[in-house]
């Protein structure tokens, strides 16, 4: 049975307040069917192939059994960023920047309060979600440095491949691939080798951990594997990824249990001295109904999966 869950974010997150998403149950396990709501159903398609693989399949064998992670800081005030990060236990942060809310010496100041959180020895990456133009990113990426005492990397500033390469050319930082790969028309033949230092790779928008170790390879680049801020059964899958690659020299995106006022089970995956372990099925969803949606959500959900299901042949 397919079952449609809906859990409230402590801060408003890339534009919701609210995650929703239906886990599915399969011989293999659960899965996690959650696409954000400007997926069309095409782009959706491969989301429900990584739940089904989840779910029917299984994952390939692991090379390691557990995985460093950062902890995530969305739009918070410089305060706040301070007790997130310094509670996390995680040595390295990931900032979201270059928000509507925020400003440029709003973000320098939440960067800041994270480098004091975390100390000289912690990294710091933001993520700007494709918000500038190349001239823009290029000042705010120098800005953003310099308050951190030096980023790790800087996700996605601008929405092509070219401008990434433009910027690249332009600042010392290094340049992560995010959007550029998993809303690509065809990731396995993004060219990104040119315009980033590392590919962040997600399991649900590319279709599963076989396609996305595929997806990997072909890049070409040291990847991180994020989430798409799933509950524990997605997380799951993107640990699965993550214990699956060959090599794996940054720390995770996997930390994102705590944007979430709850879970779907009591098996939760939240952090640990800033690792988690992988597993090889996800969670048990044993606490869903205390986040079952309402009946009009998991109308249109149940509607959109069935859709989704047409479009991907599954």
């Amino acid at each position: 049975m397919d079952s449609v869950y809906a859990i409230p974010l402590h801060n408003r997150f890339r534009g919701i307040t609210v995650r929703e998403g239906v886990l599915l149950r399969g011989a293999a396990g659960w899965g996690e069917f959650c696409p954000f709501a400007d997926y069309s159903d095409v782009e959706s398609a491969p989301w429900l192939a990584a739940a089904v693989e989840a779910s029917e399949v299984g994952w390939p064998a692991p090379v390691r059994d557990r995985i460093e992670v950062n902890t995530t800081v969305p739009v918070v005030s410089p305060e706040r960023a301070h007790e997130l990060v310094a509670a996390s236990g995680c040595r390295t942060a990931k900032v979201k920047v270059a928000d509507p809310r925020s400003s440029l010496v709003d973000d320098c100041d939440r960067v800041a309060a994270v480098r004091s959180a975390l100390g000289p020895g912690g990294s710091i990456r933001v993520d700007a979600n494709t918000a500038w133009d190349v001239d823009t990113a290029v000042k705010s990426i120098r800005e953003l440095d310099r308050a951190a005492g030096g980023l790790e990397y800087v996700e996605q500033p601008c929405p092509s491949i070219e401008e990434l390469a433009a910027v690249r050319r332009q600042v010392d930082v290094r340049i992560a691939a995010d959007e550029s790969i998993r809303r690509a028309e065809d990731p396995l033949k993004v060219a990104v080798a040119g315009a980033a230092d590392v590919a962040v790779i997600k399991v649900t928008p590319l279709g599963g951990v076989r396609r996305a170790l595929e997806v990997a390879e072909a890049c070409g680049l040291p990847c991180v594997v994020s989430s798409a801020v799933e509950t524990s059964v997605g997380l799951a899958a993107g640990l699965a990824l993550a214990g699956a690659l060959p090599s794996l020299d940054f720390a995770c995106g996997l930390g994102t249990r705590s944007l979430l006022t709850g879970d779907v089970t009591s098996a939760e995956l939240s952090p640990v001295d800033g690792w988690l372990p992988v597993l090889r099925t996800a969670p048990e969803p044993d606490l869903l109904a205390s986040v079952t949606a309402p009946p009009e959500v998991r109308e249109r959900w149940l509607e959109r999966l069935g859709r989704v299901r047409a479009v991907a042949g599954l």
